[in-house]
């Protein structure tokens, strides 16, 4: 309903500063980075209108680490040559992906850097071309998701998704998994592999995701 009420409310002397704001980068609060660097057992990212991610604690990134787009969960769902692996209930996840992207940019298509991705994602993938044109909007609050991490192998977590009053138009997406299940233990493994954001252990923690897709 609330997408419905900005589409039927008409902007049209806003879009040339819109397209400029839409340009510039997206900033995470450094008090919410301080805050998420504090969650040792939860992952957490931030993501922006486009979901690109703008921000992570070292969980967080540990959860999406490994791919040729892990920074961008667009890319990563549609142009990863891995997304099908990694997300085992992709079709799922892909529906879910555009219709947040949606949700997220609102009646602002004029954004240049959304048309540019859309239009990179409309060449490069059939399921995202297919998946734009139905119009689904959705979103991201809460659900469960299924992920096959290369190292610590599956996981199943809730997330909750949270907008950030301060930027408009970013997410803090925290996800946690059940107690006591094999999923936490996983996620605790996962953990103590990234423990201290130490370089040497980050690199080790790079080459074992890259051997554990040769294997």
């Amino acid at each position: 309903m609330a997408h419905l009420h900005q589409l039927a409310r008409p902007a049209p002397a806003r879009r040339r500063k819109d397209a400029r704001e839409g340009a510039r980068e997206e900033r995470v609060s450094p008090v919410l980075s301080r805050m998420m660097e504090g969650w040792h057992r939860t992952p957490a990212v931030v993501l922006g209108r486009r979901l690109t991610v703008l921000a992570h604690n070292p969980l967080g990134r540990a959860l999406f680490e490994g791919h040729a787009h892990s920074g961008d969960l667009l890319r990563l769902v549609f142009l990863d040559p891995d997304a099908e692996d990694f997300y085992p209930e992709w079709e799922r996840v892909a529906v879910s992906t555009v219709a947040g992207l949606r949700a997220a940019v609102g009646t602002d298509y004029h954004d240049p850097r959304l048309t540019e991705v859309v239009g990179e994602l409309s060449l490069r993938s059939e399921a995202f071309r297919r998946l734009w044109a139905r119009h689904d909007i959705r979103r991201k609050t809460q659900e469960t998701k299924r992920f096959r991490h290369p190292v610590v192998g599956e996981l199943t977590l809730d997330y909750e998704s949270l907008t950030v009053n301060g930027a408009p138009g970013q997410q803090l997406v925290v996800y946690q998994a059940a107690p006591d299940s094999p999923s936490e233990h996983a996620l605790s493994l996962l953990g103590s592999l990234t423990a201290g954001d130490v370089p040497e252990r980050k690199g080790a923690f790079a080459r074992d995701c890259r051997q554990s897709k040769k294997n």
